[in-house]
């Protein structure tokens, strides 16, 4: 039972990258949707460090020394944590 919260938990902290706050550093947790290899071939992949640069119509994000531009569509597929 005490698992099964925790789980609940951790779940519920999880914000898609397109809801979390401009300039802080979060870690990927989730890539679920149907661009999504897309991204895993480029190396932006589960347990990666990642800041969200800009907002806007497309998002600007920091990863591994190098700035990657987003849709907000793709965005809202990849779930992060606070880092």
């Amino acid at each position: 039972m005490a698992l099964a919260t925790a789980n609940d938990l951790h779940a519920d902290s999880l914000v898609s990258l397109s809801q979390a706050k401009v300039g802080c550093d979060f870690q990927i947790k989730v890539l679920s949707g149907p661009a999504c290899d897309q991204l895993r071939d480029l190396g932006f992949c589960e347990t990666l460090q990642v800041r969200k640069l800009a907002d806007g119509r497309n998002l600007i994000c920091s990863v591994c020394g190098t700035r990657l531009a987003l849709s907000r569509e793709l965005a809202s597929q990849v779930m992060v944590a606070v880092a």
